[in-house]
Formats: structure tokens, sequence, C-alpha cells
């Protein structure tokens, strides 16, 4: 069984698969000694993992691990992936995005795929039918619009998405909210229509946290609400232990 920790923006999230297949999963401020000591008692047959950061971490974690797991790795640049990765700066790529992207990928090999994880951060990436990363485009989250506008003006309140009472904006509240939303779902259509002028045959995933809001504004669209970075980050580790334990029969000559 595999343990998955994906240190993201916010939060942390961790997961557990059998193969796989997801068998548990939760959010968390950090992940402790005590937590990994209380999914081991529930599953025993958990021996792997991999933690993927995109903000700083402490050693702690890893060498934690390394004590109670018989596999452990994390996803770096140089990490081995099942997909050709063509981005032009692999150095600065988020992990979660190269996750993501071999999540989809996972699931549905040989095709043109757009994948847009809606989290603190809005990602939408590329993998075409050859089974290769092209890139995409980062904007700014949901929630991170609004604290913008908050933040960096005197007068204009914190708010949250909600549907507008008017429809021209006619007061602050109804403005900030119809303006944001309503420029998020131009951004979203804006960047499908770019892909799918290029690639007609086009399968969109969604995934993060802010799923449910997306769900809404993608209707006019066929698309498929999946965990994708956990998933792709599961698909990694199984990729590098095939590899590694393959390598290591090489080597003793089995």
């Amino acid at each position: 069984m595999n343990l998955i920790i994906d240190i993201g923006n916010t939060r942390t999230k961790v997961a557990v698969f059998q193969h796989e297949e997801l068998i548990k999963s939760f959010a968390t401020e950090q992940f402790e000694a005590d937590d990994l000591k209380e999914l081991k008692a529930d599953y025993t047959d958990l021996n792997r993992a991999i933690v993927s950061s995109v903000r700083k971490h402490t050693a702690d974690l890893l060498t934690m691990l390394k004590k109670e797991l018989d596999y452990v790795i994390e996803l770096d640049t140089h990490t081995p992936v099942p997909i050709e990765n063509l981005y032009e700066t692999p150095d600065t790529l988020g992990k979660d995005r190269l996750a993501a992207a071999v999540g989809g990928n996972h699931l549905f090999p040989d095709q043109d795929l757009l994948v847009i994880d809606a989290g603190t951060a809005i990602t939408y990436d590329f993998v075409n039918r050859k089974n290769q990363y092209l890139g995409g485009y980062i904007t700014p989250g949901l929630s991170m619009r609004f604290k913008a506008l908050h933040h960096f003006t005197e007068k204009l309140p914190l708010l949250k998405p909600a549907e507008p009472e008017t429809r021209f904006g006619n007061n602050t509240i109804d403005a900030i909210q119809g303006g944001i939303q309503l420029g998020l779902e131009g951004e979203l259509e804006r960047i499908i229509q770019q892909m799918t002028s290029v690639q007609d045959e086009l399968k969109i995933i969604l995934s993060g946290g802010d799923t449910k809001y997306f769900e809404k504004l993608l209707k006019n669209y066929k698309f498929v609400p999946l965990e994708t970075i956990l998933l792709g980050l599961n698909t990694i580790l199984n990729f590098n232990h095939i590899q590694d334990s393959t390598n290591h029969f090489k080597n003793v000559g089995i």
C-alpha cells in the first residue's frame, strides 16, 4: 500500500492507495508522526510513500518516513515520470502541475487532455495524445481574487463567491462578485477555446478544492472530476518502485 503526501500552498493532502485504488484521503495542516502511526495501525501493509511539496518543508518528514517505511521518494526535477516532459524550464515547473498531468494521462492515455486544477491557484495543463506534457497556464484562484481586491484597496470589502443579485453590478458587492466570477468564467471559456482550436477531441479533467464551483462554469462542456494530483503521485511512486526493483534485479544478476 502507498502513502501519498501532497504539501500544497495552504494545506497538506494525505492519501492511502492500494495499488491504484484510493482507500483513504484527508487534509491536515501538517503531517506528523502520530498521523503515520495511526495510518500504519489501520493499514498494516503500508510500506511505500511519496512526498511532493510546492513550499518548503523540513527534512524531518522524509527522515521519519524512511525509518518506518520500506520505500520513500520525494518528487523533484530529477524524478522519472511515465510521460515525456517537454516543459522548457522543468526546474520551475510546479510538482502539483506535473503530478496532475501524470494522473490524467494515467487514466486516459493516448488522448489530448486539458487538466484544470482549481485550488489556491488555478492551473491549466495540456497533455497530448503522444503522452507528452506541453505546459499550460497559471492564474489566481477564486479565493485569491477576492482577497487581492480587498488587500490592495482601502475600502473594498472581503467577499466570497455568490450569485450577484443585480445583473449590471449597480452596488459594490454585486460589482465585485459579478466582476470576479464573470471574469473567471470568461477566462475558462477562452482557454478551452484556445486548446480546442488546436485539438478538437479534447478531454477536460477537473480537480482541486474549488471543483464544485467550477462544475457550474463547465456546464456546457463534458468533463471528468478527478483527484488528479493524488492519482498522479501514486502513479509516479509505482513507476519508480518498478523501475528501481527492475534495476536491482539486473544488478544482482537475477
